[in-house]
């Protein structure tokens, strides 16, 4: 892809970001508090997996 390819392709996934986040606020805290979790859970299994692993 060219830069000025992927320099429109950021600048519309910003403002679609944006436009979530000032028209749906409550939706867009509550969709990235489940990504959160999800990456936390992700985590927690990881840390798991090796303590098992090397215990």
């Amino acid at each position: 892809m060219s830069s000025g390819v992927k320099k429109i392709l950021i600048v519309g996934v910003v403002a679609l970001v944006l436009f979530f986040l000032i028209t749906q606020p409550t939706q867009s805290a509550d969709f990235v508090h489940r990504v959160l979790g999800w990456l936390k859970d992700g985590a927690e299994a990881i840390v798991t997996f090796f303590r098992t692993l090397f215990s």
